[in-house]
């Protein structure tokens, strides 16, 4: 995999699309108007070995409830374990990420986090103990609360954009048609090489809107 070049810019952002156990990770900075991918990589909130961080809520889903039917103590203690677990290695997943940015003297100025409509689920826990189907939902949503906390830890602000507006926001701010955008999508990887699949374009679209609305 090719490295990343280093550049004079200073101002980068950095987009996330949230995936179970992390996030795609896209730096973009933008250089006499045009954008440039800086990096791509994976920001960590599990593992795979270690399944109070990668799926707090499918754990509590298999864990014997009361006789309600409800959470239990331990189901609480298990997730809110997962939950810290997440939080910890995002933010030295993200503090990592920095100082390789760092190192190509580029600063992030912002994360711009792809996210969806699901504001209005509250408790998470309950939500995924209702249903089977709902525990990936949960899963996500807590992926995505890990990286904003590891945001504010490692002091760097966080804008959310909504993933199916994304296209059309990313229209009106770029002034590009969504087929020259596609393309533009496509060689903008070349850069990081592979993968460069549907998540690292749309993270690297996010990114690329959040970092010309800062210009």
């Amino acid at each position: 995999m090719p490295q990343p070049e280093r550049h004079s810019s200073s101002m980068a952002v950095i987009g996330l699309r949230a995936h179970k156990g992390g996030a795609v990770a896209v730096g973009v900075c933008v250089e006499h108007g045009e954008p440039r991918v800086i990096l791509s990589t994976t920001l960590e909130t599990g593992t795979a070995d270690d399944r109070l961080s990668f799926e707090p809520y499918r754990l509590a889903a298999e864990m014997a409830r009361d006789e309600a039917g409800c959470a239990t103590d331990a189901i609480r203690a298990t997730v809110a374990e997962g939950r810290r677990r997440q939080e910890q290695m995002a933010t030295e997943s993200l503090r990592a990420i920095l100082r390789q940015l760092g190192a190509m003297a580029c600063k992030p100025v912002v994360i711009a986090l792809l996210v969806n409509r699901a504001g209005w689920i509250t408790d998470l826990l309950d939500y995924s103990l209702a249903w089977a189907e709902h525990v990936p939902v949960a899963e996500a949503l807590a992926v995505r609360d890990a990286l904003r906390a590891a945001a504010t830890r490692c002091g760097i602000a966080i804008v959310e954009l909504d993933e199916k507006s994304l296209p059309d926001r990313a229209a009106q701010a770029l002034r590009r048609s969504p087929d020259d955008m596609a393309v533009r999508l496509k060689h903008l990887g070349a850069t990081v090489g592979k993968p460069w699949r549907k998540e690292q374009k749309l993270a690297c679209l996010a990114a690329w809107v959040a970092v010309i609305q800062k210009h």
